[in-house]
């Protein structure tokens, strides 16, 4: 049974982020609230949690795994971004958004689409995040929580102790976090291209809604 922590989505408690972060770095999968909804995640260097992450979502590695990071100097570390590309990122992070672009040789191969070389990055724009990034310091490997044949992500701490029963070590319990996921923009090609409408508005990027 995963170890539940009440976590203050305001004000979150130093030594529930320390204990979590002390968690990741030896090599645990946790939940944890964003601003979207909740986020399952895993160290960064970590093969085997991110075997299991890709396990109890059912992905294989052609699925687009996020970075989550503090800010937009992480993410140029692990992506390469030109100049137009940072306006758009600085116009819209933080939020809701996770942004498709060409992976630096800072990132493991095994994280980044086979083929595309390519991942998933966002800069949340939620308390609880943001402090265990800081805590960490450094980016988190991130995935939706939402489970196969669900409509919709977990989002109370309870449902998910008892979904995920022996898959992970450590909840971070903010209380309901919505379901709305991330929006998903391609910023590979010349112009933006949108993969999944979520809870990101599409307006900085001259989008219109599928």
């Amino acid at each position: 049974m995963p170890q539940l922590l009440a976590i203050n989505n305001e004000n979150p408690q130093q030594r529930y982020l320390a204990r979590a972060a002390e968690m990741l770095r030896d090599g645990a999968v946790i939940a944890f609230p964003t601003d979207s909804c909740y986020a399952l995640a895993c160290h960064l260097g970590d093969k085997e949690a991110l075997d299991r992450i890709r396990a109890i979502r059912e992905v294989d590695d052609r699925h687009h795994l996020t970075l989550m990071c503090r800010d937009l100097s992480e993410i140029a570390k692990y992506a390469r971004v030109d100049n137009a590309q940072y306006r758009l990122l600085k116009a819209a992070t933080p939020g809701s958004y996770v942004f498709i672009l060409e992976g630096t040789k800072e990132l493991p191969r095994r994280v980044m689409h086979p083929k595309r070389k390519t991942i998933g990055l966002r800069v949340p724009d939620h308390p609880v995040a943001l402090a265990l990034l800081d805590e960490l310091g450094e980016p988190l490997l991130t995935t939706t929580l939402q489970l196969p044949g669900h409509e919709a992500p977990l989002t109370e701490g309870w449902e998910i102790q008892d979904a995920l029963s022996g898959r992970i070590e450590l909840i971070l319990d903010g209380g309901q976090c919505g379901t709305d996921p991330t929006t998903v923009i391609d910023l590979t090609g010349t112009v933006p291209v949108l993969v999944r409408q979520g809870r990101g508005p599409l307006e900085p990027f001259g989008l219109n809604a599928k």
